[in-house]
């Protein structure tokens, strides 16, 4: 790496003057490896980094690259062999030439060169400018004419069987040029080392190389051997060059002995001696030592040992054991045999007690060497005849082969004395148990039994015994057993003398006497469910008793009912249902069933409505209809009707009415349903009365309507009267030729008056409280005219002169029979239809008052002439009477 700033103003000759106009202005930062190594034809891969810390952002701008460069203090300028150079340097590089500019503008400045040439060995100058700054990198490039050598790193130590790890180095490495690091050691042809080698390459401003690393266990056989690193063109497939190293390999020392038997042979009391060789040590050997059965021989330091006059104790395994730095190592072992006459024998059972029957095997034990090969056996004293082998087989040993056993062996050398003898103890179990029931008198359930176990003989003694009683073992160490109120059914009793084995005797089975047992009622017909008409027959039956003679009888619901086994019903209704029980009794006593249900199915019964909490129930309060029934099964569905017979729609046991009201009232049913059929109840009816507040309210609403009855009666009088009246008036007025009327109150109609001489009206007793109208027919006199306009408006104007005049005394009608009678005038303009011509009493009229004068009640006006014909004009003399309403 190098660094130019501020701080390095004095620089060598051959870079001060370039520098110094830039030292000021910016600073570099360059990495690259300092040296590089290759040869001719490979390639040279230069990772190069570089940072300028300056204030400007300028991007890299020329890039060139010198081969041996010099600097020219006269052009203040670098000169050499130019194997690079580009104004662009950043542009893609191509992959025909053989330098190529792989890095960037900003940072990266690594250099490809591809091949390199044997000329190019020397140095490198990297030449970078930017605007206002440049730099220039020297990198040392060594080219050789033949490929690099290889270096082979060792541990500080090898030692066997510890795990060593062996570096070859190659200091190239250039990406696209395959080349192989391959090991290989002498004496292992199959090249197993190759799978245990890893190759690492490393690529980086500070180092290039290539390595391969060997881990593996070295053994001592591989001691002093050559190991070979070989780097390989893996394109060529050729191995450019090689490295070479010899193992040293620490170990402890590998011996054996001499001529290596595995066994010496010698008869006790000669002499025998045995070399120990080392075969490899690294480093050498210290001391020897030796060591029998693998305890060391204190006596003997030397590679060589001699032993004298051997006995039987010397027999054993001998082994030589040798030291230097790293440990120890030892030889195989080799076995001596010392040969001799046998010892006295003595007799092994495996066990001095044998039980009768059992296999029994006994050995004549006899140290000897070569072992014995013939035996002698005695029992009790007596060679047994036909027994020369070492074991004594008794397949099944009988009481007759216990005693005392003793042998003798031979072998080549001699035969041995009798040893010690050695008993044969044969046992056997309990013989002839038996077991003894000791109750004088017969036995009845919940008595107290007693009972013993004997034997006859036994070896070893008895120890315990052990009774079978009820499906478990009871052991207890005397022969009786008390049983506490026996059961009615005990299981078989035995029981068995053990000492170290049991015998058992004969099962025994006690005889018990007892009640009837598991009474029960059986149901024989029907097999199945039971309804109403069928016929049913119960049989009670039983399991056991002892005795057998029994008698039956039978109750319903815990009353007595009759004796015997069975109990018939020809045709079973529901009264019939119930808990029936039976009783079984013998000479010991009596047992009762457990109580057998007999269920009889039947279609619902006894139907009808139950109305709670009564059948009266005031409107707002709660009504529940029950449709209580007697169903076996229980009723399914149950269906309600109204007192239309209609279907509610409603399917539980009860109805609820809640609130309930005046429309409820009504007769009701309902329909239960089970599997064997469909009943209706007669009907029950419910009544609903008003509550005081709905009485109160309908008693309020009834005088209301009383009264708007009435107000529309009076006003449907008052107007009928007043219409028959306007058209009473309308059929004058269109009839009159706008004649004068008054309004007559409605009073009382009092007799008539008599008819004045004058009178023209009537009284009409029919319309007492109605306006009479009457017409008036004026006779014609022989000098009378037809009327016209003129006359009859001076008829007119004198009747209303005269009115006016005579107003206190109106003129009456006629009888209206003289006008019928009369017949119609002979010319009908000449009849007028009237009022009331004549006030008959004073008061009848509102507008005419006794003798006084007139008051603002009575106006006058114009009357109104509905009839045909022309209204007369009005003259100023004549007044008109106002009617008044």
């Amino acid at each position: 790496m190098h660094l130019l700033g501020p701080s390095l103003l004095l620089l060598g000759k051959d870079y001060g003057l370039e520098y110094l106009a830039f030292s000021d202005s910016s600073k570099w930062r360059v990495e690259h490896p300092h040296t590089l190594y290759s040869w001719e034809g490979a390639c040279v891969w230069i990772p190069c980094t570089y940072t300028v810390y300056s204030g400007s952002k300028d991007e890299l701008e020329e890039l060139i690259v010198y081969r041996n460069y010099k600097y020219d203090e006269a052009t203040k300028s670098f000169e050499g062999f130019i194997l690079y150079n580009d104004t662009k340097p950043w542009k893609r590089p191509d992959p025909l030439e053989r330098v190529q500019f792989l890095g960037d503008q900003r940072s990266n400045c690594t250099i490809h060169i591809n091949p390199v040439l044997e000329e190019d060995d020397g140095w490198l100058g990297l030449r970078m400018i930017k605007k206002n700054s440049k730099w220039m990198a020297r990198i040392d490039l060594n080219v050789s004419k033949t490929p690099l050598p290889l270096q082979i790193q060792l541990p500080p130590e090898i030692q066997e069987f510890r795990e060593a790890t062996l570096t070859c180095l190659l200091n190239f490495s250039c990406p696209g040029y395959n080349i192989q690091l391959q090991w290989s050691l002498e004496g292992d042809p199959g090249g197993s080392l190759k799978e245990r080698a890893i190759t690492l390459t490393s690529l980086t401003t500070k180092t290039i190389s290539t390595q391969s690393k060997l881990t593996f266990q070295p053994r001592w056989t591989q001691h002093g051997k050559n190991l070979t690193c070989q780097l390989w063109d893996g394109k060529a497939e050729q191995m450019l060059s090689k490295a070479t190293v010899l193992l040293d390999v620490k170990h402890v020392p590998k011996l054996k002995i001499e001529g290596s038997p595995k066994e010496v042979n010698v008869t006790e009391g000669e002499s025998v001696t045995v070399t120990c060789q080392v075969i490899s040590s690294n480093p050498e050997v210290r001391n020897v030592a030796w060591l029998k059965d693998g305890t060391q021989l204190r006596e003997q330091k030397t590679s060589t040992l001699t032993l004298f006059s051997v006995t039987k104790k010397m027999s054993g395994k001998y082994q030589c054991e040798a030291f230097n730095d790293v440990g120890s190592g030892r030889s195989d072992a080799v076995v001596l045999q010392v040969y001799y006459a046998p010892e006295p024998s003595r007799v092994e059972i495996f066990s001095s007690t044998a039980k009768e029957g059992d296999q029994v095997v006994m050995t004549c034990m006899s140290l000897a060497n070569p072992p014995p090969t013939n035996y002698t056996w005695y029992h009790n004293g007596v060679a047994v005849p036909g027994r020369t082998s070492k074991s004594f087989q008794i397949p099944a040993v009988l009481l007759s082969q216990a005693g005392k056993y003793s042998c003798m062996a031979e072998n080549r050398l001699g035969s041995s004395q009798i040893g010690q003898e050695t008993e044969l103890d044969v046992q056997y179990a309990p013989k002839e148990v038996t077991t003894v029931i000791e109750n004088p008198t017969r036995i009845q359930e919940g008595d107290t039994v007693t009972l013993s176990c004997n034997y006859s003989s036994s070896n070893p003694r008895v120890t315990q015994y052990v009774w079978n009683f009820q499906g478990s073992q009871m052991k207890q160490p005397h022969e009786v057993l008390i049983i506490q109120k026996v059961a009615w059914n005990p299981r078989p009793i035995t029981c068995a003398a053990c000492n170290q084995w049991c015998s058992w005797a004969p099962i025994v089975n006690l005889d018990v006497q007892y009640a009837p047992k598991d009474v029960r009622v059986q149901q024989i017909i029907p097999s199945s469910e039971i309804r109403s008409g069928n016929r049913v027959r119960l049989e009670c039956n039983f399991s056991s008793s002892r005795p057998r003679d029994v008698r039956f009888f039978w109750k319903k619901n815990g009353i007595f009912l009759k004796e015997g086994k069975e109990l018939s019903f020809n045709s079973v209704s529901p009264e019939d249902a119930g808990n029936y029980n039976c009783f079984v009794n013998n000479s010991i006593g009596q047992t009762m069933s457990e109580a057998r249900t007999l269920q009889v199915l039947y279609a619902p019964r006894m139907l009808h409505v139950a109305i709670s909490p009564k059948d009266q129930v005031m409107e707002g309060k709660k009504a529940i209809l029950t449709c209580e029934n007697d169903a076996n099964p229980p009723v399914l569905q149950y269906t309600w009707f109204d007192w239309k017979n209609q279907n509610l729609h409603h399917y539980d046991q009860m109805l609820r009415l809640d609130p309930v009201k005046i429309q409820h009232s009504g007769a009701y049913r309902c329909e239960a349903t089970n599997q064997l059929g469909r009943v209706q109840s007669p009907p029950s009816t419910l009544t609903v009365y008003y509550s005081p507040e709905t009485i109160g309210r309908r008693v309020a609403v009834g005088v209301g309507f009383c009264l708007a009855t009435l107000l529309l009666a009076f006003w449907g009088v008052k107007l009928q009267r007043s219409w028959k009246r306007i058209r009473s008036q309308q059929g004058l007025q269109e009839s009159s030729s706008g004649q004068s009327f008054f309004v007559r109150k409605q009073k009382v109609r009092r007799a008539p008056l008599s008819e004045e001489p004058n009178s023209l009206g009537c009284y009409n007793p029919v319309m007492e409280d109605a306006v009479s109208y009457a017409a008036l027919r004026f006779p014609v006199g022989d000098n009378d005219t037809p009327r016209t306009g003129g006359s009859g408006s001076s008829k007119q104007e004198e009747f209303t002169q005269k009115s006016s005049s005579a107003a206190i005394h109106p003129p009456s009608f006629r009888d209206a029979r003289t006008l019928e009678t009369e017949g119609p005038s002979p010319n009908t303009d000449d009849t007028v239809t009237y009022s009331v011509l004549k006030k008959c009493r004073v008061g009848d009229y509102e507008n005419v008052l006794p003798n006084s004068p007139e008051d603002e009640g009575i106006h006058y006006s114009e009357l109104v002439h509905l009839g045909v014909g022309e209204r007369p004009q009005a003259q100023e003399a004549v007044e008109y009477v106002t009617l008044k309403h």
